[in-house]
């Protein structure tokens, strides 16, 4: 299922035309359509891990590199998973019609505040094949049509999703024009949709930091911005030896290319003797590479030296940086300088020092006691993400249905003229 459209724009403008009767669509259509393409994606998968073979061999060859590889990388348990998740976002609640608040004016005039579709959500973002369909099964059950820039990366993948898409779309007697890709028009695709207001209401970046900073900076279109993670994990004093090994080795080594791994691991120095040595020696037996300060050098064996580019890197590999800190109140310091304020979390059986964290990090997920690896919309019971957020206006932390919605007010009188 192929579109007509020549430009950029005249794609735009068809997304922006479907969207008026997408977001129309009751809550059992939406969910009708949803189910249909995750039966697609699944009688469409032979198709779709040939394609994204195909993006993987030009991967290699061109040198992407193996986060990105990790990422782009399609089999068949993992498009039953996106399947799966498109299944999961159509069992959830309509976001749309919501009542966010309601009164009546002194005058009589009755006011209802309600949650209403954004119309069209842009998206652009590199080597993340997942996120083809994610943003868009969220952007459709929200009311909302979609554009897409995925990156030449997984050019070949991208397409033979949108064309399973598109396809379950046009048989379920819906408007396929509400999933469009500006994929085949390379970087003038991605300028095209950057500049689109007043056809594009809102738009997400995923992908590296250069990647969003480039979004944030040269979009005329209004920006949900998500951000790279430099997530750090806080061992107190108290925190128990299996639960930190436990919790850092699993942030760390679960998925290391996402963006909600640990990278740097901060010790409290009353404890660092106790929980160093069998931390690293645990992270070295999975393959990581331990990054160390001279403390967790005089600790442990075969320790990188760190410097201070390490606590601002973004690894997305088997690479953790570990530095040992004389308090707490050290620790929050750390991390107001180099956190990109994303997900932050203490290992910790003291109450104060778990409050007192969880109050003062300025981050959009803090947690105690728990893998930074929970930080992620089908995990929170979004069914998916289009993002997670890391700025504070509209949305902040992953981002699910919610956040693909706007507001209107509706007013209802009975011939009242305002004196």
């Amino acid at each position: 299922m192929t579109t007509t459209a020549t430009t950029p724009r005249e794609r735009m403008l068809l997304a922006k035309d479907a969207a008026r009767t997408i977001g129309l669509l009751t809550d059992e259509r939406k969910r009708d359509a949803l189910l249909a393409i995750a039966d697609a994606i699944e009688a469409a998968a032979a198709e779709i891990v040939a394609a994204n073979s195909g993006d993987l061999e030009r991967g290699r060859a061109t040198g992407l590199s193996t986060a990105l590889q990790d990422r782009l990388r399609l089999d068949e348990p993992r498009v039953a998973a996106l399947a799966a998740a498109v299944r999961d976002i159509a069992a959830l609640p309509d976001p749309v019609g919501r009542v966010l608040d309601e009164r009546t004016l002194a005058n009589g005039v009755e006011l209802t505040k309600v949650s209403v579709p954004f119309g069209v959500v842009g998206s652009i973002y590199e080597a993340r094949p997942n996120v083809t369909v994610d943003i868009a099964s969220l952007a459709l059950r929200s009311g909302n049509a979609v554009v897409l820039r995925g990156g030449s990366a997984a050019e070949f993948t991208n397409a033979a999703l949108i064309r399973a898409m598109r396809g379950a779309l046009a048989d379920e007697g819906i408007d396929p024009e509400a999933i469009q890709t500006v994929d085949d028009f390379g970087r003038d695709g991605a300028k095209a949709l950057m500049q689109a207001r007043g056809i594009v209401d809102v738009l997400v970046p995923r992908g590296s930091a250069q990647l969003i900073e480039t979004v944030v900076t040269e979009s005329s279109v209004p920006v949900i911005e998500t951000g790279a993670g430099v997530v750090h994990i806080v061992l107190d004093a108290s925190a128990p030896l299996d639960w930190a090994r436990d919790i850092v080795v699993n942030a760390k080594v679960q998925r290391p290319s996402v963006c909600n791994s640990v990278e740097t691991v901060l010790v409290h120095r009353d404890a660092a003797s106790g929980l160093v040595p069998p931390i690293v020696a645990a992270l070295q037996e999975r393959g990581v590479t331990v990054h160390g300060d001279a403390v967790v050098a005089g600790l442990a064996a075969e320790v990188v030296p760190a410097t201070d580019e390490d606590w601002q890197t973004e690894y997305l590999s088997l690479d953790v940086a570990m530095h040992v800190v004389d308090d707490l109140d050290d620790a929050l310091a750390h991390i107001r300088r180099y956190s990109t304020h994303h997900t932050e979390s203490i290992i910790t059986t003291d109450d104060a020092n778990a409050q007192r964290f969880l109050a003062e990090v300025d981050s959009a997920v803090v947690m105690v006691n728990a893998s930074t690896r929970f930080t992620d919309g089908g995990e929170f019971g979004f069914g998916a993400e289009v993002g997670i957020s890391t700025q504070k206006l509209h949305a902040r932390g992953p981002m699910g249905l919610a956040e693909l919605t706007s507001s209107k007010w509706l007013a209802r009188g009975s011939g009242q003229v305002r004196a």
